[in-house]
C-alpha cells in the first residue's frame, strides 16, 4: 500500500453533556486537513469518514471507550484499500461503545442525533457514520455490522446501508464485536455509490481469519420475482412505521415482485441466540483482556453485556452453535420459494430520551429484523423507502443468500429510484441509476425517449411484459428530438443528425424479457421504429427511431434535453 499524507487532529473531548445530541457528537477525531488518498483511482476525489472501531495509522482507535484508546502503527485493510482507491479520510466518527448495541447512544463522546430530528437516536452502532453520510460531511462512510449496525443506522437517516456478505471485506485492523460475524458496512446516499466502494473495498485478506474469496452473483433477478414478507410484523405501536412498509410493499410489486408470506418464527429464534445464548461469549472474548483490567470503565448497559459473556462454558458455546445451524437449516425451505426477503430495516423511530428510559428493550425493538442476518451468512441492503408524515424516514432491508450482494444492489437501486426521494437530510436529488449488473442471456435492452419513460402513458407496456428499468442515462451529442404533431397519447420522434449539431437526449434504458420482444416492437406505430442509438459513453442498445419525412413541421425540442423536461414545460404555469 502507498504511504499516505500524515495529518494533523482535532480531538474532542470525551463528553455526556456538551455534545450530547448535536451534530458534533458524530465526530471522535475529526481530521483539520483529510488525510489524501492515491493520485486517481475509481474513488478520487471522494471524502469518507471512518467509524472508531477501525485502524487509521498514527491516530487514536477509541471504539468510544478513552480507557481504552491507542494509536494504531497502520491502516486497517479496508481503509489503506480505499486510500489506494483514491478517496480522501475526513476522520472517525462515533459509535455505541465496543460496536454494541443499535441506537447511538452508549458513547462517552454524546448521543447521536437522527439527522432529521435530533429529539431521536440515530440508530447505532455505526451512528457517527451514518449521520455524516447523511448531512452530505462526507460522500461515504465505513462502519461495522455485528447485529445490524450497518443497517439501522441506514434506515432511520434515509441513506443506503450496504452489509456485504461475510469475508468479502476484510476486518482486519477492527476492534472485534463478535469476531465470527462481524463485517464491515458502507453507507452512502445512493446505491450505486455504495456498490462503487464494494468494489474497491473487497479482497481476500490473510490477515483476517474470516477473509474468503466469493463469487458474486451477477445475474439479475427475474423480472418476475418473489419477495418473502414475515407473516406477522410487529411494529411496537408505531403505525406510521407500519403503513409506510405496506407502501413499500405495494412499490416492490410494481417493481415486477410477487409477495410471498414466510413464517418468520426460525430467523426471529436465531436472532435472539446473539445476546440471548452463550454466543454472547463472543462480545466477551473480544475485548477480555481489557474488560477485566477495566471493567469500571465500560458503560452501562455494554458492561453488563459483555460481563455476560463470562458466565458460558465452551459446552455451553457448542450448544447455542449447534441450535444455530439448525435454524438455518429449517429456513432452507424458505428460500426455495422466494428470491429475495423483505423487512423494515427499523420497525420504529425511537426518542434519545425514551432510549436512555429503557435503553435493553427499545435497543431489542429496533433490532427486530436485523440480528439473525449475519449470524445465518446472508448479505442485506438498506435502502430509503419514504419520508413519512411526522417527517421522519423509513427505510426497508432486502435481503439474500450469502453471494447476492449485487443482486440485490441492482433491485435496491431500482427501488430507491422509484421512490423519489432526495438523499439524506440533504435536499439533493437522487442521480441517474446506473449499469450494476450485465444484461441477462435471454433479455433485451431497449432505450426509450418519450410516453414510454417511467411514469409516462405508455410505460405500462414495458411492465406488463416483465421490463425493469436498468439505467437513466443520456444519448450520444448526436440526436435531435421533435414532438410528432397530431399523436395520442403526445410522442417525441429522434434523429440522428451529422456531428457538431445534435445534442444529448435524456432517455431510460429498460430489460426486457427476449420472449416478450417481439410482441412490444408489433405495438410501435409508424413513423416510428426501432433502431439503434449510441449511448453518451459509447456503447449501443435498442432503441426508438423516427423516419425523418415525418419530422417535417414538428416542433423541435432539442433544447429541453429530453421528453419529460418538455412535458414538464408545457405545463408549466405562464407568467
Amino acid at each position: 500500500m502507498m504511504v499516505h499524507d500524515k495529518v494533523s487532529l482535532a480531538e474532542p473531548e470525551p463528553t455526556t453533556t456538551a455534545i450530547d445530541g448535536t451534530p458534533a457528537a458524530a465526530w471522535i477525531t475529526r481530521f483539520t486537513a483529510p488525510m489524501k488518498g492515491a493520485a486517481g483511482g475509481p474513488l478520487a476525489g471522494l471524502r469518507f469518514a471512518a467509524k472508531d472501531n477501525i485502524d487509521v495509522a498514527g491516530v487514536e482507535t477509541t471504539a468510544a471507550c478513552p480507557a481504552f484508546a491507542r494509536t494504531a502503527m497502520q491502516h486497517a485493510h479496508v481503509v489503506g484499500r480505499l486510500l489506494d482507491a483514491g478517496a480522501a479520510l475526513l476522520g472517525k466518527t462515533n459509535l455505541d461503545q465496543f460496536a454494541c448495541g443499535l441506537n447511538g447512544t452508549r458513547s462517552p463522546y454524546g448521543a447521536v442525533p437522527n439527522s432529521f430530528d435530533a429529539r431521536y437516536v440515530s440508530g447505532g452502532s455505526s451512528s457517527g457514520s451514518a449521520y455524516v453520510v447523511a448531512t452530505g460531511q462526507v460522500d461515504f462512510a465505513l462502519g461495522t455490522d455485528t447485529a445490524g449496525s450497518g443497517r439501522v443506522p441506514a434506515g432511520l437517516n434515509n441513506i443506503v446501508g450496504l452489509k456485504p456478505s461475510k469475508g468479502l471485506i476484510s476486518a482486519h485492523g477492527v476492534v472485534p464485536a463478535a469476531q465470527s460475524v462481524d463485517c464491515v458496512s458502507i453507507f452512502a446516499p445512493t446505491v450505486a455509490l455504495a456498490v462503487k466502494v464494494l468494489q474497491s473495498a473487497m479482497g481476500v485478506d490473510a490477515k483476517d481469519p474470516f477473509s474468503r474469496s466469493l463469487q458474486l452473483q451477477r445475474t439479475p433477478l427475474p423480472a418476475r420475482f418473489r419477495f418473502g414478507v414475515p407473516s406477522q410484523l410487529e411494529f411496537h405501536g408505531d403505525a406510521l412505521a407500519a403503513e409506510a412498509f405496506d407502501d413499500a410493499i405495494e412499490r416492490l410489486e410494481s417493481l415486477g415482485g410477487q409477495r410471498v408470506a414466510i413464517d418468520y418464527a426460525p430467523l426471529a429464534e436465531a436472532a435472539s441466540l446473539l445476546y440471548g445464548s452463550a454466543l454472547v461469549a463472543e462480545r466477551y472474548a473480544a475485548v477480555r483482556d481489557f474488560f477485566e483490567a477495566h471493567e469500571d470503565e465500560v458503560i452501562e448497559p455494554v458492561r453488563s453485556i459483555l460481563a455476560g459473556g463470562r458466565d458460558f462454558s465452551a459446552a455451553d458455546v457448542y450448544d447455542a452453535q449447534v441450535k444455530l445451524r439448525a435454524l438455518g437449516q429449517r429456513v432452507v425451505q424458505m428460500w426455495r420459494s422466494i428470491d429475495v426477503l423483505l423487512v423494515p430495516t427499523a420497525p420504529c423511530h425511537c426518542t434519545i430520551e425514551a432510549m436512555r428510559a429503557d435503553p435493553v428493550e427499545r435497543n431489542r425493538e429496533l433490532g427486530a429484523y436485523t440480528n439473525f442476518v449475519n449470524l445465518l451468512d446472508y448479505a442485506a441492503l438498506s435502502v430509503p423507502s419514504s419520508i413519512r408524515p411526522d417527517g421522519l424516514p423509513f427505510g426497508i432491508t432486502l435481503i439474500g443468500p450469502c453471494a447476492s450482494d449485487l443482486q440485490l444492489a441492482e433491485l435496491g437501486q431500482r427501488f430507491h429510484h422509484a421512490t423519489g426521494l432526495t438523499t439524506g437530510a440533504t435536499g439533493r436529488a437522487l442521480p441517474p441509476m446506473v449499469q450494476l449488473l450485465p444484461a441477462s442471456a435471454d433479455t433485451v435492452r431497449v432505450a426509450v425517449v418519450g410516453a414510454h419513460l417511467s411514469g409516462m402513458p405508455l410505460n405500462g407496456q414495458l411492465r406488463e411484459r416483465g421490463a425493469r428499468l436498468v439505467l437513466e442515462a443520456q444519448s450520444a451529442p448526436d440526436y435531435r428530438l421533435y414532438a410528432l404533431p397530431g399523436t395520442v397519447p403526445p410522442k417525441p420522434g429522434m434523429l440522428r443528425v451529422a456531428p457538431g449539431t445534435g445534442a444529448a437526449i435524456q432517455l431510460e434504458v429498460w430489460e426486457m424479457p427476449t420472449a416478450h420482444y417481439g410482441s412490444f416492437v408489433a405495438l410501435i406505430p409508424a413513423p416510428l421504429g426501432i433502431g439503434t442509438l449510441t449511448l453518451a459513453d459509447g456503447s449501443s442498445v435498442q432503441g426508438f427511431v423516427c423516419e425523418p419525412l415525418a419530422l417535417e413541421g414538428a416542433e423541435d425540442i432539442t433544447q429541453h434535453g429530453g421528453w419529460r423536461a418538455y412535458i414538464a414545460s408545457r405545463q408549466a404555469p405562464a407568467g
